[in-house]
């Protein structure tokens, strides 16, 4: 019999993988919530991300030491500190060339990779008559050794701070969140990292002071 994770799921709000690998760990509520404590959960969250195709995780194990696994995800910590110092220091505006030495972590990891081009099945089927291709080109991964459980995760960096413009990087304005996410509304306006959890609490602690105030007044 396992013993029921207290923890709450792993946060997907972001808007983006590698923002969201940001949020494994953070305070949603009242206090922190680690949610890579180990290789099992670093597994589990890359599946959850969609970033670990359907298998690995049972081969990882096969495979590899529970000790080899726990080694990688304390990297990946690593590399998710240096990514936060990295978005803290540069959100709020556009990436120039001067940044490219501050990413050499990131490149060591990349050069890693031992990824490879294929012609595959698309993994949804159209519904709409087209006459397009059912295949399609995809970029696929040798998973070698427990390293490559990084790949995907600084592949999604590497795509985020080269594609997404880092000014509508925003931190969840209600404290004591500490959950990023990427603010795509039109005027820049999204204040909460999700409005069914921050976004309520904030508006409920808004109606508790104006009652207050209210009764203070009637006194």
């Amino acid at each position: 019999m396992t013993t029921k994770d207290p923890r709450p799921p792993a946060m997907f709000i972001a808007g983006d993988p590698s923002l969201d690998f940001l949020n494994s760990i953070g305070t949603p509520a009242d206090k922190v919530v680690e949610w890579l404590e180990d290789g099992e959960d670093l597994m589990a969250w890359l599946q959850q991300a969609e970033l670990l195709p359907p298998g690995v995780a049972a081969t990882m194990r096969a495979n590899c030491f529970p000790a080899e696994l726990d080694a990688v995800t304390a990297q990946a910590r690593v590399l998710r500190e240096w990514f936060r110092a990295f978005i803290f220091k540069h959100k709020g505006h556009a990436l120039g060339r001067d940044a490219l030495e501050e990413l050499e972590p990131l490149n060591r990891i990349l050069e890693r990779d031992d990824a490879y081009g294929a012609i595959v099945a698309r993994s949804v089927e159209r519904r709409d008559g087209s006459t397009n291709s059912e295949l399609e080109w995809r970029t696929l991964r040798r998973w070698r050794t427990p390293d490559s459980l990084l790949l995907p995760i600084a592949r999604a960096i590497a795509n985020f701070v080269t594609s997404e413009d880092l000014s509508r990087v925003k931190s969840c304005e209600r404290s004591p969140c500490t959950l990023f996410f990427l603010d795509r509304t039109r005027g820049h306006a999204r204040r909460w990292c999700s409005m069914t959890l921050c976004g309520n609490r904030a508006k409920q602690a808004l109606h508790r002071a104006r009652i207050k105030k209210h009764s203070a007044r009637r006194k």
